[in-house]
């Protein structure tokens, strides 16, 4: 590795997955070619999904999927602070009202009865949906969240951004893969370098419903299609049915998408035996996201709380070990601030905002360096 430079997380090229990218680019489609589809099926079976959308990244996405519910301007919908910007933005996108609800101190995942004390706070029919973020690669029960949905008439879209290889079993003890679709009405993927699935960018869209899909098909590439039109002119002939997006993934990315995906379940199992690693060294010492019973985390991240964040991030990279933090709470940025979100009693988020920071988590993080990461960080705190 460059300068012997330990990052938080890290892409995993290998020369499969370069021989598949060649050979799309000496075939005869770039783009809107045969790759994508078989991209998508291949997701869709992973998951567990009857259909799957791949676009150009996560947060376009997020955009067609409130779009695809039907968010109307100053609609309100519901999320987590601690997550990625873009889970709220897209609320935004669609000329919403961002409504943010606590975490849970122990999980750091959008908590069930603090979302539910702000929808029964308000008239019935006040929130549309609710976007819970599978934060750091752990899974939100979301059966609990689906009947909570189900009472207020909400749309659930499942963040799964962190979560590919993620699940939970429901209480028939049926194993829920992140992002299939039982519970939610939309699940979202990325494939940026530091996730999972490297694709360089790009994302996928997941849903069970046929009238969802077709709405995501048609918002993804300009409102455009040759189904179901009025009249046709000739093959040439399209009609612009909505006021679409250019959010296309490219079949040169599908098929270094193919080939990663391949080994996902490979890294997943490795993602959670450093994740085992890092809990046997900081077991009563340090702070670390919970694991409720019955949930299988898929570990994009692995996160600590620490007193002093700073003083051992700083330290860290003194010995090349590049931590991060995720996240800054999305309610304390300033766009989120100059439009009055400043404010918000969101006690929780801010508790762990003040100690967490993201320790290496990637397949390829070998023992030597995690124990280098381990021996650091205990030495920055206990000499």
């Amino acid at each position: 590795m460059e300068n012997n430079i330990i990052p938080y997380g890290r892409q995993n090229i290998t020369d499969e997955d370069i021989k598949a990218v060649v050979e799309t680019l000496t075939s005869d489609f770039l783009t809107q070619g045969p790759k994508v589809a078989e991209f998508e099926k291949a997701f869709a079976n992973y998951i567990g999904s009857k259909y799957a959308v791949a676009v150009n990244n996560a947060t376009a996405g997020l955009h067609i999927s409130v779009l695809a519910l039907g968010l109307k301007p100053g609609e309100r919908a519901i999320t987590t602070p601690i997550t990625f910007a873009a889970s709220a933005n897209c609320i935004r996108y669609a000329g919403g009202e961002v409504w943010f609800a606590d975490i849970d101190p122990d999980t750091y995942l959008l908590s069930l009865e603090k979302t539910q004390e702000l929808i029964e706070s308000k008239p019935k029919g006040f929130f549309k949906g609710i976007i819970p973020v599978d934060f750091a690669g752990l899974p939100v029960n979301l059966e609990d969240f689906r009947k909570l949905a189900r009472k207020h008439d909400l749309w659930i879209i499942e963040d799964a951004c962190h979560a590919p290889g993620g699940y939970f079993f429901d209480s028939m003890e049926k194993k829920q893969m992140c992002g299939n679709g039982t519970y939610s009405d939309v699940g979202v993927f990325s494939f940026h370098p530091v996730k999972h699935i490297a694709c360089g960018e790009g994302g996928m869209v997941t849903t069970n419903s046929e009238s969802i899909y077709k709405k995501l098909l048609l918002l993804r590439t300009h409102g455009i299609t040759k189904e179901n039109m009025s009249e046709n002119h000739g093959g040439w002939y399209y009609e612009m049915k909505e006021l679409g997006f250019n959010f296309r993934l490219t079949d040169i990315q599908s098929a270094l998408g193919i080939t990663q995906l391949a080994k996902n379940e490979k890294g997943v199992i490795r993602r959670n035996e450093i994740a085992e690693n890092y809990k046997k060294a900081f077991k009563d010492k340090i702070k670390y996201q919970s694991l409720p019973e019955d949930s299988y985390n898929a570990h994009h991240l692995f996160v600590i709380e620490v007193d002093d964040k700073k003083g051992l991030y700083d330290y860290l990279r003194k010995h090349n070990i590049f931590s991060q933090i995720h996240y800054i709470p999305v309610h304390k940025l300033p766009y989120y601030i100059e439009i009055g979100y400043g404010t918000a009693d969101l006690s929780n988020s801010e508790q762990y905002y003040s100690k967490c920071i993201s320790l290496p988590m990637y397949p390829t993080l070998s023992d030597k360096e995690q124990q280098l990461v381990i021996q650091k960080v205990l030495e920055f705190y206990h000499g």
